[in-house]
């Protein structure tokens, strides 16, 4: 299955981003998982890892804005909003937009675990939509950034180039982020014009870190 998808504004903001919210060019399988989930409805991060998907991108990457806007820092919490002027906590806050996103999405299911496949519900979801409880505007990036809408891909939408893996490539994109920690796992890809596997990425968590576990010792009893 492959999906058109088109937003005229987003923003993929980087993890280590703060004041300067810097964004990737392109979007990211952990931003474009989140996205599908919301789709066909599931609240639950993990419901279908192990789902594969491939990106490709339509036309040239998009350009990058950059504004300026205004942000409020509230230093003694929100119980304190009015007790200070606004003023006292605002400051700039660049922020860089992309614009006139293109791009398209194939799924693979065959390595999933969940009973009914994610290919299967977005194929219900953009069929029959009304077998589907969902909420919320469906958005790619920020919660602002809503989507055009979400169809089959056709040739006439224009070439793909694909992101594909590559260790040495110059497109580093996250696969997957803890919301807790906003650390996760990454890969590197570079645009190729064909299709490949390596074009699939597997979403999925990285396993808990194992906490080392000092050795009990045994201490002889003092002689008297």
């Amino acid at each position: 299955m492959q999906l058109y998808l088109e937003c005229p504004c987003t923003s993929f903001p980087r993890s280590f981003a703060r004041d300067f919210k810097e964004t990737y060019r392109y979007p990211p399988p952990s931003t474009v998982y989140g996205m599908l989930l919301s789709l066909v409805g599931e609240v639950n991060m993990i419901v279908h890892l192990g789902v594969k998907i491939a990106i490709g991108i339509i036309g040239e990457p998009p350009p990058i804005s950059r504004i300026v806007r205004k942000q409020r820092h509230h230093k003694f919490g929100v119980k304190h909003l009015g007790t200070y002027p606004s003023s006292q906590f605002s400051k700039p806050n660049h922020h860089e937009l992309l614009t006139d996103v293109r791009f398209v999405v194939q799924i693979d299911s065959s390595a999933e675990t969940a009973t009914v496949k994610l290919v299967d519900r977005v194929a219900i979801a953009l069929s029959t939509p009304e077998q589907i409880s969902r909420f919320g505007g469906l958005s790619i990036g920020e919660s602002w950034a809503m989507l055009n809408g979400v169809r089959a891909y056709r040739e006439d939408d224009g070439a793909v180039r694909w992101l594909t893996q590559d260790k040495r490539g110059l497109i580093g994109l996250p696969i997957w982020i803890n919301r807790e920690t906003t650390q996760g796992t990454f890969a590197r890809f570079t645009l190729a014009d064909d299709f490949t596997d390596d074009c699939f990425v597997p979403i999925t968590a990285p396993a808990a870190p194992v906490k080392a576990t000092k050795a009990k010792t045994t201490r002889k009893p003092k002689e008297k």
